[in-house]
């Protein structure tokens, strides 16, 4: 194993630690999006009844949002603790490391990746008790492949606005990005039933095409035709909110 994969394992690895020795942590990420999932399965449930939902069960057409929203908060956490790793000052000793930024960076995104499996893990277990359908071993390997995806994605944001501001108090804006690119999606409603506005909105948003993704299985079949445009969409989120972080990496204490 080369030493840049060391670096990434153990930043990986920091983090896992993390959620072991305070498990209170991540119970805001996890309790979040399972009470949203609830209490809107709960109140509108009855909305399904709509033709346009085409007689699928509300909880199923809504549990791929909390799935996104379990990612999205989990991302920004990601960059909350790296501002409190810069308060602290153990991200500058991180950064004598003779390990390149992009390196550094790809150790963080990772470790943010791999804790999103924690809320999806348990909003599954969860969905299910609730009597939604196993959405089947193929959907649940793309479910994990999206999640993780707009994890990171969300995490570069996050890390950008840590480096930015170097401050735990920009974590609102590290979580309303995230909170806001799932809600402004086809997430509880589909295209036709939505404002005119907000549909001109969810047509441009990419975090939509990974919700139809991730959507398959639990709501029909897995299709190419719906599966490669939440690859390209999550990968294209990945690029360019990763191009931002790395610009931040490279640029923090020179």
């Amino acid at each position: 194993m080369n030493a840049q994969a060391v670096v990434v394992g153990a930043l990986a690895r920091r983090a896992l630690n993390e959620v072991l020795r305070v498990p209170g942590a991540a119970i805001p990420g996890v309790l979040a999006p399972t009470i949203f999932l609830i209490g809107l399965s709960a109140v509108f449930g009855e909305a399904a009844q709509q033709a346009a939902y085409g007689g699928v069960d509300f909880t199923d057409y809504i549990v791929p949002v909390s799935l996104l929203q379990g990612a999205a908060f989990t991302g920004a956490a990601t960059g909350v603790n790296l501002a409190r790793d810069v308060e602290q000052g153990w991200f500058d000793r991180l950064l004598v490391c003779p390990a390149p930024r992009v390196t550094l960076l790809v150790g963080i995104v990772a470790s943010a990746a791999v804790r999103a499996l924690l809320p999806m893990t348990f909003l599954i277990v969860v969905a299910l008790a609730l009597g939604v359908g196993f959405p089947g071993v193929p959907a649940l390997l793309l479910t994990v492949v999206l999640v993780m995806g707009l994890a990171s994605a969300i995490a570069c944001y996050a890390i950008t606005l840590a480096l930015r501001f170097k401050t735990q108090a920009a974590a609102p804006l590290m979580q309303v990005v995230g909170f806001a690119g799932v809600l402004f999606t086809t997430a509880y409603a589909p295209k036709e039933l939505l404002a005119g506005w907000l549909e001109v909105v969810a047509t441009v948003n990419p975090v939509t095409l990974v919700l139809e993704g991730v959507r398959q299985g639990f709501v029909g079949d897995v299709t190419w035709h719906d599966t490669w445009p939440a690859l390209l969409a999550v990968l294209g989120l990945c690029v360019a909110l990763g191009a931002l972080a790395l610009r931040g990496m490279r640029r923090v204490g020179v």
